[in-house]
């Protein structure tokens, strides 16, 4: 026998060895069973190795880092002290959302949901962005307002015009569609399901899929099973999906939390030793200015901002950013995670409520405020309640924009009650937007704790911080529109549970907000020129891809 075929032959059979030793391969460690049998028993996906990247993503290793430590504060805030936290590893868009990626979504909607049908039509109208944002009152910029979604010339530029509740929505309809083509590409439907069978009675909804898979495509998927779907046990045939323990289908895109967003534009890794960081970062870039110190590209600023008053891009012949409004991405170098753009061309929405207080002595651990847990609707059957194409429920927001809460398709949901609170000592509500914020459990109170007459029904948040009532649009008897809201000339904050942050510098911006650590708010419902966003997604597994390794190896 050869020297190299006796070797194989002792790499096999030390790892059957290991295999018996380790229960083999496919037995169970509690009972001795057999797992994915053809006769029956168990069945799980016990080859899982990594969780696959999602188009657009890269990946971010958790750590620990110190959130909101800035050299300046020159606008007094003090909303970004430092405090010390951990983020669990994740996912994050390698460039921000691009009209051509959002145009896409557009055109979905218009494709399942026809803009000719009216009941329909206010699906599309309530995702499109606000062009007329870009307009100004003493600035002809009037060609934006037509052309900056559309016209090609803009097609990889940051999508703008878009409010929080917009983007939120676009990043669920990511989800499904990606989720949808993994199931084709791993045989559980057939091809191009996904653009034959599509219509607006017959649509894919992730959460939907994984409660109740049957109801997919308008309750079509086994009609539409793909290869794998389909598998014998004895001598009868069965259907096969891709539940939550086969491992395939991805969790949810969402707006990345600020502790995330902030952790990520920092990128520390790259000033990393063992584990230590080797001093601070002002920007996502290394040093302490916006010009690049690398030769070939010496001079160059390192991002898209506002450079001085009446300068936005250097004069002609010699453009200091490239740019004057927005730019395409990925013009400038990314940061040691890889991504780009976390620092200028446009600010970007996270998915929390903003307080000008970072709670971190009831958590120091994936930071986040913004919490509302919901549990599915359980119908006569025992199960999970679908909504139908006939049961469209549209919100109007205090703008007088409409926006469609739920597509058909999804999982029909209502806010958990005493079933999932009683007793628990981890969360006692559904909605944790004002979590010891005012409520009775807090022991912070910024305002005076007195109820306004006739105005006792105001949200706690509203009267912790004096914040004006919500306004509202609403329809007479007549069918007029009526436009409400608070006129007191005494109100002192904006902050309420419907204002989000948004972070990072913008092309409107100084230097100084290109700071990550650097924080804002606006309502949820509001749109600008300025503000974009980016999606996110949870990793699931192990905190690393590879094995931890030194920097530096000792000798000796």
């Amino acid at each position: 026998m050869k020297v190299s075929n006796l070797k194989l032959f002792s790499i096999a059979f030390i790892g059957i060895l290991t295999l018996i030793a380790c229960g083999g391969g496919n037995s169970s460690r509690g009972t001795g069973w057999d797992i994915n049998s053809k006769k029956g028993g168990f069945q799980y996906n016990i080859e899982f190795d990594d969780q696959e990247t999602g188009p657009g993503l890269v990946f971010v290793e958790g750590g620990t880092f110190t959130k909101g430590q800035v050299q300046d504060d020159v606008m007094r805030d003090w909303n970004n002290t430092p405090t010390k936290q951990h983020v669990m590893s994740f996912y994050i868009d390698e460039t921000e959302v691009t009209n051509l990626m959002y145009m896409e979504y557009l055109d979905w909607l218009e494709y399942v949901f026809p803009t000719n049908e009216p009941r329909y039509r206010l699906i599309y109208e309530g995702a499109l962005p606000d062009t007329l944002v870009w307009r100004n009152q003493l600035g002809y910029v009037e060609e934006l307002t037509t052309n900056y979604l559309r016209h090609p010339a803009y097609a990889e530029y940051p999508v703008v015009g878009v409010n929080w509740l917009q983007a939120v929505q676009y990043a669920e309809w990511r989800t499904d569609r990606v989720n949808e083509f993994i199931l084709e590409r791993e045989s559980y439907v057939q091809k191009d399901v996904r653009y034959s069978e599509v219509e607006t009675n017959s649509t894919f909804n992730t959460q939907a899929y994984l409660k109740r898979p049957e109801t997919s495509y308008g309750g079509k998927m086994d009609s539409l099973a793909g290869k794998r779907a389909e598998q014998k046990k004895g001598d009868s045939i069965v259907k096969v999906y891709a539940g939550i323990e086969k491992g395939i289908l991805l969790p949810s895109y969402r707006l990345p939390t600020e502790t995330e967003w902030e952790y990520a534009a920092l990128a520390l890794v790259g000033d990393r030793e063992y584990n230590n960081y080797r001093g601070k970062k002002k920007y996502p870039w290394s040093g302490e200015y916006t010009r690049s110190s690398e030769r070939r590209t010496e001079g160059d600023q390192l991002a898209n901002f506002k450079l001085g008053k009446g300068d936005y891009g250097g004069i002609a012949g010699w453009s200091d950013d490239g740019a004057d409004i927005t730019i395409q991405v990925k013009q400038y170098p990314p940061n040691d995670f890889g991504i780009y753009d976390m620092a200028g061309n446009v600010s970007e929405w996270v998915s929390d409520v903003y307080r000008p207080i970072v709670d971190d002595e009831a958590n120091d651990f994936n930071y986040y405020r913004g919490n509302v847990y919901t549990k599915s609707v359980i119908g006569e059957d025992g199960k999970a309640s679908i909504i139908a194409a006939d049961q469209l429920v549209f919100d109007t927001l205090p703008n007088g924009k409409v926006l469609l809460k739920r597509l058909p398709g999804e999982l029909d949901e209502v806010a958990i009650d005493e079933n999932e609170t009683f007793l628990r000592q981890n969360f006692s509500e559904s909605d944790n937007r004002n979590f010891r914020d005012g409520d009775t459990e807090s022991s912070r109170n910024f305002a005076s704790g007195k109820q306004e007459n006739g105005l006792n029904d105001k949200p706690e948040t509203t009267q912790m911080y004096d914040a004006p009532t919500p306004p509202k649009v609403t329809k007479d008897a007549d069918g007029g529109i009526q436009r409400q809201f608070d006129r007191s000339p005494s109100r002192t904050t904006l902050i309420t549970d419907e204002v989000r942050v948004y972070k990072g510098g913008s092309w409107k911006d100084r230097a100084y907000w290109l700071d990550p650590a650097q924080r804002r708010y606006l309502p949820q419902y509001i749109a600008t020129d300025y503000i974009g966003f980016r999606c996110a997604m949870s990793r699931l597994g192990s905190k690393s891809q590879t094995k931890k390794s030194a920097r530096h190896k000792r000798r000796g």
